[in-house]
């Protein structure tokens, strides 16, 4: 088949002809239909070490083969990629207490399966392309250990659904499962990304009063308050005082939950420090490829702030991802709005270039057109 492979960092990924393996004896090979680009697939792509690689890891496809000991997964299933598993064996993912799996858990330096530590991609000439968290969907076929993929509704279209695969899912869990939004909240998002956006139809969900949006440009607030349940919305570019001074003031002492979508450790003091005092509850949920450490004063915690992060939104990939298919499905979470491109895999880098210039919430890639 076909796939976008990237032979160094931040060259432009070339389509070529690969060969993809059958799937061992706990994994599945996936026909991808549809790809999304997200920010997470640029910022490893341009900062990592480990080439020829197919990016790639929000998607959605038709299960062509399964391996001999797979459960629950059978040939013509639709499903969702997980680039977050969940095995349902680990002691993580019987604790009960958190989405992220032992065995299966994000690891961008991982190249290879778990199960044997090998590619199951060669070039035509038989050299390994490594694997991008578990996923590679930057291809026409790619092999997935069964618990990084979630069998969804056979009805649900898969050119939309497969933005649950990271982005929507994490802002709308951000929310809902994280932060824990009561109905009749106010809740600050900082931020109005796939992610932002995604947070604040979380929190109009879970029954929130008042959603704010917090961005510099003044488009994204609009397209907020317009499409995605935004009630207010503040530019700190049109303000001569802190944004946590101005939302304290306009919530009369600070948000009930504040959630910080870009990973920016600005951002996060500033969230935590608009949260409400004695109960206010900040979500950090954006992934930057900053290494800078976060410093916030001891004073916002001893007045009773909670600050915490959340992965893929708290949610078990294999045992609830179709919640939010089924949402969908209901009209209940609106992901069409969140697509403002479409284009052919072969463009895959083009879609980088929409989405650096900010021209693009979301492209989806048609995996079929190379």
């Amino acid at each position: 088949c076909k796939a976008a492979v990237a032979h160094g960092a931040g060259k432009p990924m070339v389509i070529e002809k690969i060969q993809v393996a059958p799937p061992g004896s706990t994994e599945v090979r996936l026909k991808i239909v549809h790809t999304s680009l997200c920010r997470t697939d640029i910022t490893l792509w341009k900062n990592g070490n480990i080439f020829p690689r197919i990016f790639g890891h929000e998607a959605a496809g038709i299960v062509e083969s399964i391996g001999k000991d797979v459960k629950g997964v059978q040939p013509g299933d639709h499903a969702l990629t997980l680039f977050t598993g969940e095995c349902k064996e680990c002691d993580y993912c019987k604790s009960g207490k958190t989405n992220v799996c032992q065995k299966y858990g994000i690891d961008p330096e991982r190249g290879v399966m778990v199960s044997d530590g090998k590619s199951r991609f060669l070039t035509e000439d038989g050299k390994t392309i490594y694997h991008f968290l578990g996923t590679s969907t930057f291809s026409q076929y790619t092999v997935v250990d069964q618990a990084c993929i979630c069998v969804v509704n056979k009805d649900a279209p898969l050119e939309k659904i497969c933005l649950l695969s990271c982005g929507v899912t994490t802002g709308v869990g951000a929310a809902t499962k994280a932060a824990k939004v009561e109905k009749g909240s106010t809740v600050a998002i900082f931020g109005l990304g796939t992610i932002g956006f995604a947070a604040a139809q979380g929190a109009k969900i879970a029954g929130a009063s008042r959603i704010i949006g917090i961005d510099i440009n003044p488009s994204k607030l609009e397209e907020g308050k317009a499409k995605f349940g935004l009630t207010d919305a503040i530019n700190p570019k049109d303000h001569d005082k802190p944004v946590q001074e101005v939302i304290r003031e306009m919530t009369n002492g600070g948000a009930d939950y504040t959630i910080e979508c870009v990973g920016n450790v600005n951002l996060i003091r500033d969230a935590v420090e608009s949260a409400h005092e004695g109960w206010g509850v900040t979500v950090a949920a954006g992934l930057d490829e900053s290494t800078k450490v976060l410093t916030v004063s001891p004073k916002n915690f001893l007045f009773g702030r909670w600050l915490t992060g959340t992965w893929f939104g708290g949610y078990k990939g294999r045992s609830e991802l179709n919640q939010l298919v089924e949402k969908y499905m209901n009209k209940e979470l609106n992901l069409d709005d969140f697509i403002t491109h479409k284009l052919p895999l072969a463009k895959v880098n083009d879609a980088v270039t929409l989405m650096e210039e900010g021209k693009c919430l979301r492209c989806v890639l048609d995996a079929n057109a190379v």
